[in-house]
């Protein structure tokens, strides 16, 4: 076999028509042209006879004669009964995929799409030529992706913060003691609730002796108003919209008693005696604060990859590949679908309880589809930029981690992605990984009042490591090996 690359003009990619010449409504959006090179085959005669005899054993075995063994015909008495055109489409359809996946590695070309195949040559007889066009990823640049800027909420604790940790606590403390004065938001009133529509009880809206607290808005639009100056033994009637209902309903409320909590006043004695961890007021408010401020700072965390990423995604200015973006999309729409019915949640019923119809669905997926796709080419061309490469040492790591996710020795990991061609995206896969760590450890980072905030505390024990669970790496790649099918 021998191939040859150049570079191929996008046919599809044309320039913005209109139907009626001057009619700007007719407009017909132009097509973003996509990167394509065109590979050339050529297959001689005796080799391409060698994937002719293939396809006759392949005939052979599914064939049925009289005086042979099933499997066992020989092909001259195949090529007796049924011609040898047969065999030879049977051959075409089989092994020029292969041919064209071995072009594709010889030329390293990095597909995005299934290529666009025409026999040139050889269909019925003598040696086989054919051409392929093939979509690759764009190769871009990124201007100013060193100087990213990502606004994170500021992950120490604020005295408003500490304050209502503490005011809950108190309330968890509190006492309930009965008051005779009418009652106030805050209070806690036991009632007895009767709610009905057209003379039939309101389910959940009917009980005895209930505690409810004034303000929480639990039961009805202006329930809580009309509970307001009322005091122990009133008796109401009015009719309210129940909450999550868009019919109003008939309510008789009975206040049978009206409470007010009293806080503990918080001092040392009180947090010894209460809080037995701590010996006085300002420990216990220094634990709160570091608590909060660590809960803060994982959701900071948290937040830097997804913001840091969309800030380099804005960068590129290209249109992503539509290709890309859809291939992207279909995997994101499967995945969804498998994670609901693992569930026992079948997509339908999702949507019908979110409120969604399937287009709003697909379309905020799509969103994220070409996000992902513009910080895949954005990361690869920090990679270059920066000169950043996957080593051996890498890939010997990543085939260990693997091993570890799925249980298998690392050098059965490394056979599978041999096997499946898959080493060459895996390599891509660590690269990007290590491009985003060196985005990450180079940005700017501030806070609402673009206050910085210490990146090496946001980043803790950086092992760059992110898992490859990043929203850029959606589907590009799957560590569950055994599920590879990387078809050219």
């Amino acid at each position: 076999m021998k191939s040859t690359i150049e570079p191929a003009d996008d046919t599809l990619a044309t320039s913005i028509d209109t139907a009626d010449g001057d009619d700007a409504s007719t407009e017909t959006p132009a097509r973003t042209p996509r990167d394509l090179v065109k590979l050339t085959v050529v297959i001689d005669e005796d080799e391409f006879d060698r994937d002719i005899d293939q396809a006759f054993r392949k005939i052979g075995r599914e064939a049925s004669l009289p005086g042979f063994r099933a499997g066992k015909v020989p092909r001259k008495v195949l090529e007796a009964r049924i011609g040898i055109a047969a065999a030879r489409e049977e051959a075409l359809r089989d092994a020029i995929p292969q041919y064209l996946a071995k072009a594709v590695r010889e030329h390293d070309v990095d597909l995005i799409a299934t290529p666009e195949v025409e026999i040139l040559s050889g269909a019925d007889a003598g040696p086989v030529e054919f051409e392929a066009v093939c979509e690759v990823r764009p190769v871009i640049t990124v201007p100013g992706y060193g100087g990213l800027r990502v606004e994170l909420p500021n992950p120490q604790a604020t005295e408003e913060e500490i304050q209502e940790a503490i005011e809950a606590e108190r309330r968890r403390q509190g006492s309930l003691v009965d008051v005779t004065r009418p009652v106030e938001a805050g209070d806690h009133v036991t009632l007895t609730l009767a709610a009905s529509r057209d003379g039939e009880p309101v389910p959940g809206l009917n009980t005895e002796d209930w505690l409810y607290e004034v303000g929480k808005g639990w039961v009805a639009e202006g329930f809580d108003d009309q509970l307001v100056g009322t005091t122990a033994g009133a008796e109401l009637s009015f009719s309210a919209n129940p909450t999550g209902m868009n019919e109003p309903a008939e309510f008789e409320v009975t206040v049978t008693n009206v409470q007010e909590m009293q806080l503990p006043e918080v001092t040392d004695e009180w947090v010894s005696e209460n809080l037995g961890e701590f010996d006085t007021l300002e420990a216990w408010r220094e634990a709160i604060a570091l608590r909060v401020g660590t809960a803060k700072l994982n959701q900071a965390r948290n937040l830097y990859i997804d913001r840091a990423t969309t800030a380099l995604a804005e960068l590129v200015e290209a249109d992503p590949p539509a290709s890309m973006v859809q291939g992207d999309l279909q995997a994101r729409v499967q995945n969804t679908v498998q994670q609901f019915q693992q569930q026992g949640i079948s997509i339908d019923q999702w949507l019908q309880a979110t409120g969604q119809d399937a287009n709003s669905f697909v379309a905020s997926l799509q969103v994220q589809s070409e996000k992902a796709v513009k910080v895949d080419l954005a990361l690869r061309a920090v990679a270059t930029a920066e000169g950043i490469d996957a080593t051996d040492d890498d890939l010997n790591a990543e085939y260990a981690r693997i091993a570890m996710q799925v249980r298998q020795k690392a050098s059965e990991v490394r056979k599978a992605y041999e096997k499946n061609d898959a080493v060459t995206d895996l390599l891509a896969q660590i690269r990007k990984t290590k491009a985003l760590d060196w985005v990450l450890e180079h940005a700017e980072v501030v806070d609402e009042a673009g206050n910085a905030i210490d990146r090496a505390q946001l980043m803790g024990d950086h092992d760059h490591d992110h898992d490859h669970d990043h929203d850029h790496d959606h589907h590009d790649h799957d560590h569950d090996h055994d599920h590879h099918d990387h078809e050219h």
